[in-house]
Parts: C-alpha cells; structure tokens; sequence
C-alpha cells in the first residue's frame, strides 16, 4: 500500500460565497508529510494576496469580516491570478519533486471545507490543479463526525495555544487570525493533530 507523498494544505480566500463567479482575494499553501511536518522552510511558504479585477463584487460581508484581506488584495503587493497559478504550481514541483505524471501518486489538496478551495482552484489554478491527486483531505469532515458520533468538545481554531500545542511547528506571525488564509491552513493542520490525538483513545 503506498502512503499519500504529501498533503497540501491550501486556503482560499475570496470574494463572494457565489463560487462559480467569485474572484481569489488571497491563497495560502503549506505542504507536510502525513505525520504533519512541514516539508519547506517558512520562507518557501506561499501566502499571496491576488489582484482584484473587479472590487466592486467583494461581497459586504467580506469587506467587513476580512478588510485586511480586501486591503492585501488592493494593494500593490497583490499578484495576477495566472502569476500566483504559476507560483503554486513551481511549490508543488519544488517540494515533491514533479510534476508527478500518475494521478494517484500527486499530493492531496487538504484544508476545512476543502472541496470549496478546490471548486475555485479549478476554475482559476489550471496548473496548480494538475499537480494534484484526485481526492481530497477534508478536515471538516472528521470535526462532524467528532462532534455528532462522540459528542465531544470541537478544537478551537481560534486559540493559538491549542494551535500550537498540535501544530508545533505552526508559524504564527503578529496580527494572524482567522479568515486569513495563511493562518486558516495551519490551524487546519492543528486541527487534524488535535483529534488524531483523541481517536487514538477511543
């Protein structure tokens, strides 16, 4: 039986819930192994702001809930949707050694609600997507689970303490939080950490 090369941890952030049209504002991208260790440096860690082509479509609650990512995004630090493709695509390349021809043998694209990442991804990272296996890791899946079959207490996102303490390699820079997407990954990461831990005592 072969074990999964790795598991990209990808986050999107955008502008509208209406997914067939809506526009990245922002993609993070983080890849471990299945023990979850990181398999790049924090320098090689992508967390890219994308130019907007047409701000007026950011919904209200996005410039409300996430106005440093509409900031990011406006800003001149952002990058062209087909140059941030590109981008991921060369990490994948970079930390896998690919571009890996046999589907089954590509990374899973990993994360909360992932299959909504994905949705977008396809639509605006061609090449990103080719590089990735044709399953994905969704953590939201086990958090119901967790919640529904064991009714026990969910992981809290939200604190950096329980981040850290299942993710120690989390790296958590000033003034991150969730809705950002560099944040959301590694607290997705925590997150399986956190009841990996707990199913093995069931």
């Amino acid at each position: 039986m072969s074990v999964t090369p790795a598991y990209l941890w990808f986050d999107a952030e955008f502008s509208s819930l209406d997914l067939d049209t809506a526009e990245l504002l922002q993609v993070a991208v983080m890849a471990t192994n299945t023990a979850l260790d990181p398999l790049s440096t924090p320098e090689e860690d992508l967390n890219l702001f994308i130019q907007v082509e047409n701000p007026d479509a950011i919904s209200p609650w996005v410039r409300e809930h996430i106005p440093q990512v509409v900031e990011g995004s406006l800003s001149e630090e952002a990058v062209e949707v087909e140059v941030a493709d590109n981008m991921l695509a060369a990490y994948v390349d970079r930390v896998t050694g690919g571009p890996i021809d046999a589907i089954q043998d590509r990374p899973l694209l990993a994360g909360n609600s992932v299959h909504n990442d994905w949705l977008l991804a396809r639509r605006l990272l061609p090449a990103f997507v080719t590089r990735l296996h044709y399953r994905l890791l969704d953590v939201s899946t086990i958090k119901v689970q967790w919640r529904d079959h064991f009714g026990e207490a969910e992981f809290d996102k939200d604190s950096h303490e329980q981040l850290r303490q299942y993710f120690p390699a989390a790296r958590l820079r000033e003034g991150l939080a969730g809705h950002d997407a560099y944040y959301d990954i590694q607290a997705s990461i925590a997150e399986l950490g956190f009841y990996r831990s707990r199913l093995r005592k069931v």
